[in-house]
């Protein structure tokens, strides 16, 4: 069966990649809809002692124990406003499913695979290295997250 994703083309007859957008603080990223299993609103977290600083916890998602990454943390932004309610994107890896805590959700894009560019040198260091490539948009730029950059965090988490 064909995904949305493989059966769109865009003008070029190149198949349309679909990314589910989301903000976290200044940056405005995408990731790959074949990669996300789902969005939810602010999950109850269980803290894991001695876990590394960018694990806000393990979440319960329906049996399944999935740690939730902090995406602030991890781009070394200031923490989010104490009334702000963080969503949670959840992101299916080879190891297993993990949460991305995010500030905002933002629509799914299609994307033309010819207007993705190389990620320029001016984005800062702490979010160029997580970003595979980017997308002009009318009035700002997508930043397609590299996900499992992202989650690589060193040692076992």
């Amino acid at each position: 069966m064909l995904s949305n994703a493989a059966a769109k083309t865009s003008t070029g007859n190149a198949p349309i990649m679909q990314v589910s957008t989301f903000h976290v603080g200044k940056y405005f990223f995408g990731i790959e809809v074949v990669r996300v299993q789902e969005v939810l609103r602010d999950q109850k977290m269980t803290m894991v002692p001695l876990a590394p600083a960018v694990i806000e916890g393990l979440i319960n998602l329906r049996g399944q124990i999935v740690p939730a990454l902090d995406m602030r943390r991890r781009l070394n932004l200031e923490p989010r406003d104490a009334e702000a309610v963080p969503m949670n994107v959840i992101v299916r890896t080879e190891e297993g499913a993990i949460s991305l805590i995010v500030d905002d959700i933002g629509d799914v894009l299609d994307l033309e695979p010819e207007n993705i560019e190389a990620t320029p040198d001016n984005i800062g260091s702490e979010a160029g290295e997580l970003i595979r490539s980017v997308y002009k948009l009318k009035n700002s730029l997508l930043l397609l997250l590299d996900t499992d950059r992202t989650i690589d965090i060193g040692p076992a988490y």
